[in-house]
This record gives structure tokens, sequence and C-alpha cells, in this order.
């Protein structure tokens, strides 16, 4: 591991100030639980690691008048655990409690959750040189893939492992950016981009801009929500595949309906066209998996990860049917 210096801002204009106009590679720290196995790794070698850990003022959580505020150096724990969040969003609780373990929940945030990198082997071994990294093709291609993306690939085929992502998507959040320019609120499924658009990058920050909160809409009455996590470990683990569901329920029919899944594509996977098909009608198993089909069918598995297309649909018709049976 390269040395590299430290520093240690108490203010956000301290933190984006060393962002600001240098040419060294400089690196935002928020729990530090992804930034540093990059870095172990040999993936990342960074000149400035900027500890936003004592950054007064990012670590919260505010229900107001039009929602709910969350700071981006909130714990993931303090999130699982925040009565608010428990009551009134199941889905963010559940895909918080889901993240890690115990130590690793205390330690990660949601910032860092939200804008980790991903955990492609490829990616994380520094004798691999993928497209993510500078090189000329993603060697899950050919390779070991059964973790990959079977959505959105194309020329690079990482998952993106948030499992707040999905969850918060759901429920229309928005991301609020922070940057020498002032700040500014796009909904949290921008923030998010393909492969295809830039695949050195998951996101659309910056390298002057920092994520500072997320705002979440307060829920209507008779909202229901929920996170499925299908993974290969009963233990702590990332999501094979993962669905977050929201709806508003009447009897076995839901309106204003989002589904998103995760563990299958470079970005929280937002299923609109079955949202459609699904509004207003009554929910059972086989509407559901008629509903999913055509949207599986657009899948494009490697050749070890095709059995995710079964378990989303299995992801669906669970979460789904739990909505309209609270």
């Amino acid at each position: 591991m390269r040395s590299f210096k430290l520093a240690e801002p108490r203010t956000v204009k301290q933190a984006l100030g060393f962002l600001s106009g240098r040419e060294e590679k400089t690196f935002l720290m928020a729990g530090g639980t992804d930034l540093f196995t990059e870095i172990k790794e040999g993936v990342v070698e960074p000149d400035l690691v900027v500890d936003l850990k004592a950054v007064d003022g990012l670590a919260f959580i505010r229900k107001e008048k039009e929602g709910v505020r969350i700071g981006a150096m909130t714990s993931v724990a303090g999130l699982a655990s925040d009565p608010t969040i428990r009551q009134e969003y199941p889905v963010l609780h559940q895909a918080a409690s889901s993240v890690g373990t115990p130590q690793l929940r205390n330690m990660g945030t949601v910032g860092g959750n939200l804008c980790q990198r991903p955990r492609c082997w490829y990616y994380r071994e520094a004798k691999f040189v993928c497209r993510k990294k500078g090189g000329s093709q993603c060697f899950a291609v050919r390779g070991r893939s059964k973790y990959h993306a079977i959505f959105g690939g194309g020329i690079c085929h990482i998952v993106y492992p948030s499992d707040l992502a999905p969850a918060l998507v759901a429920l229309d959040a928005e991301a609020v950016i922070l940057s020498p320019r002032g700040e500014k609120t796009i909904p949290l499924a921008d923030f998010y981009v393909l492969p295809s658009v830039n695949v050195r990058r998951e996101n659309v920050l910056a390298s002057d801009e920092m994520l500072g909160e997320v705002r979440i809409p307060l829920p209507e009455k008779r909202e229901r929500s929920a996170y499925l996590k299908l993974k290969e470990r009963s233990t702590w683990d990332f999501a094979l595949v993962a669905a977050a569901v929201r709806g508003t329920a009447s009897g076995r029919a839901l309106s204003r309906v989002r589904i998103v899944l995760g563990g299958v594509a470079p970005i929280p996977w937002r299923l609109e066209s079955v949202e459609r098909t699904v509004t207003g009608k009554r929910l059972t198993e086989g509407f559901i998996k008629e509903a999913a089909a055509p949207a599986l069918q657009e899948a494009r598995p490697l050749e070890e990860n095709g059995f995710k297309k079964a378990l989303a649909e299995a992801a669906l018709v669970r979460s789904l049917l739990h909505l309209v049976s609270l």
C-alpha cells in the first residue's frame, strides 16, 4: 500500500476546498469500509484522503413538513434503528438492516453505501486492467460471471452492490449534491449512470462534488413497502437479487407502484413497465409472473448468471404479494 496524506476537515466548506483545483488524486472517505479495501487491494492509489468523519452537520435524520432528510454521514446502524424509518419506511429499514454485519453497519454511512464502488472481482483484482480501470475489455464476458449483471451491462457487467440505493429509489428519494458552487437536488434515480454513459464512474458526481444528504417524501396513507434480499449465504452477504417495492394498497391492488431491483444491473434497476401493468390490478402469483415476463425477457445473462432471472421473478412475486397481504 502506497503512503498518502490524510485531511480531516471540520466543515463542509473545508472538505469541498480539498476537492477543488487539485491535480493530485483525492478521495473522500465516509466510513472507510469500502475505500480502505480498495487501497489495500491496490485498486486505487490516492495522494490525499479527505476524512469526513469530523465534518459538522452531515449526520442526522430529521422529519420535516415535506418529508425526511438523512445526512450522508448518518451511520447505517443509526438509519436501521431510527423509529421514524422503521415505522414509516419499512423498505428502507429492512434494506439498512440487511447491510453487512453489525460492525459494518456501525462503521458504514448512508453516503458511503450510496457511493460505494462495485464488488466485481475483476475490478477488485489489481492485475486485471478492465474497462472500469481504463482497460479495453470486461473480463466477465468470457470469465467467471456468477455475480454479474443481467441488465444494462453492455461494455461493463458490474452490479451495483448498495442495499440502500434500490430502497431509496423506490421511495422517490432525492440526492442533495454539494460543491463550491452551492447545492443542487436531483432524483436519486438520476444519480447513477450506466457504463455506456461513463464506464469509469457509477454516479454523476464531479471531482469537486460530494453527496450531502438524501430526502424522502412523506408516505401516503395506506402506503406499504418492503425490501427482499436473496443472497447466497444466510449470514451477511451482498444480494444475488434484491427487490425494493412500494405501493398504496386498496384490497389486493396497489397504486403508485415502484419496483426497483438490486444485484442485477450496474445501477438500481427500475421496472417501470411492470409497475404500469400491475397498477390497479388484483395481485396474484400468476398475474405477477405474467406482468413481469416481458421485462425479464430483456435480461441478457452471461454464461454463469442466468439463474438471476428466476430469482428476480421469485423476488417480485414474494415482495408484491407481501404488500397486499399486510
